[in-house]
C-alpha cells in the first residue's frame, strides 16, 4: 500500500506561483511513476503532469511551459511547481503514483493510488 499526503495548496494571485508537494508513504517510490492531476468545480479530473520512474516527463497542453513535475526519491516526494498561473487553474490537485506512466496518462480509472486533493484556488 502507498498513502499520498499532498500540500503546499492555497489562494494565489493570477500571474504568481505556488508549489505543490505529495509525499509518499513505503520504501518503493523509485518504482512508480508519479503525476498530478486536478478536478476544477463542475469539470471532470483531468491529467495535468507525470514523471516516469525514470524521469520521462509528460504535461499537458494547457500546463505546459508554465508548470514543471519533479521528484525527489530519497525524499519519497513529487513536486508540481506551477508558475504564471491563471484563473482557470483553480481546481483541487490530486497526486497519484502507478507503476506505469502509460497508466497515468491514459487510463485514469486503471491508476494505483490517489491523495486526497489539495485546493488551488488562483484570483484574478
Amino acid at each position: 500500500q502507498v498513502q499520498l499526503v499532498e500540500s503546499g495548496g492555497g489562494l494565489v494571485q493570477a500571474g504568481g506561483s505556488l508549489r505543490l508537494s505529495c509525499t509518499a508513504s513505503g520504501r518503493t517510490f523509485s518504482t512508480y511513476a508519479m503525476g498530478w492531476f486536478r478536478q476544477a468545480p463542475g469539470e471532470e479530473r483531468e491529467f495535468v503532469a507525470g514523471i516516469s520512474r525514470n524521469d520521462n516527463i509528460y504535461y499537458a497542453n494547457s500546463v505546459k511551459g508554465r508548470f514543471t513535475i519533479s521528484r525527489e526519491n530519497v525524499k519519497n516526494t513529487v513536486y508540481l511547481q506551477m508558475n504564471i498561473v491563471k484563473p482557470e487553474d483553480t481546481a483541487v490537485y490530486y497526486c497519484v503514483a502507478d507503476p506505469l506512466i502509460s497508466t497515468i496518462m491514459r487510463s485514469i480509472d486503471g491508476i494505483d493510488y490517489w491523495g486526497k486533493g489539495t485546493l488551488v484556488t488562483v484570483s484574478s
